[in-house]
């Protein structure tokens, strides 16, 4: 006899006083894993908020920058001296957005709406104020961070740039965006005229 055969014999003589379970005392599987009403209303509810949010920023991981770090970054097409402009903040502020006291999602949603809405409305250069974040828990600069990450994320975005020191310094960015559809056919009248 081999070992599995032992097992299996131990087992027959283990159950031999086993009887099964019928009528009303064996359990529905099927109800017993349905979800009630309330969880139903919930996954319904989070579907739609789903739906709803077309925002697609990340909250997952991100590359921590110091409270003191200048942050930069500009798409390439950008010309040197719109940059050098933007930079040293020579453009007209025509927004800006003011995330202190935000949390992450907040923020996230704040600036995610605050540039599709300037886009789309033909703003081209606005600041966003986002902190140092030195006493910032559980990282400082946490959302100074996410706001470096998620700015390079935005297609209307062109470039940005820590401010200057009387526009909030390291605490806050110009950010200038693309022309809209609008703009851009302004834009092709006007030279097509010439």
């Amino acid at each position: 006899m081999s070992r599995q055969d032992d097992e299996f014999e131990l087992f027959r003589q283990e159950m031999v006083d086993v009887t099964p379970l019928v009528g009303e005392e064996v359990a529905d599987i099927k109800k017993a894993f349905e979800p009630t009403l309330a969880q139903r209303e919930r996954r319904l509810a989070a579907e739609r908020q789903l739906e709803e949010d077309t925002n697609f920023l990340s909250t997952e991981y991100v590359d921590l920058v110091d409270p003191d770090d200048i942050l930069e970054f500009r798409r390439e097409g950008v010309q040197t001296g719109v940059y050098k402009r933007l930079k040293q903040g020579r453009y007209n502020m025509d927004a800006s957005l003011n995330l202190h006291q935000h949390t992450l999602r907040e923020a996230r949603m704040a600036l995610y709406n605050f540039i599709k809405d300037c886009h789309e409305v033909g703003i081209r250069t606005v600041l966003i104020i986002h902190g140092m974040g030195k006493q910032g828990k559980p990282h400082p600069a946490l959302i100074k961070s996410y706001v470096n990450k998620w700015l390079r994320e935005l297609q209307p975005v062109l470039a940005f740039h820590s401010a200057q020191r009387p526009h909030g310094g390291r605490g806050a960015m110009y950010v200038m965006l693309r022309k809209n559809a609008e703009q851009k056919q302004f834009n092709r009248e006007l030279h097509a005229k010439k």
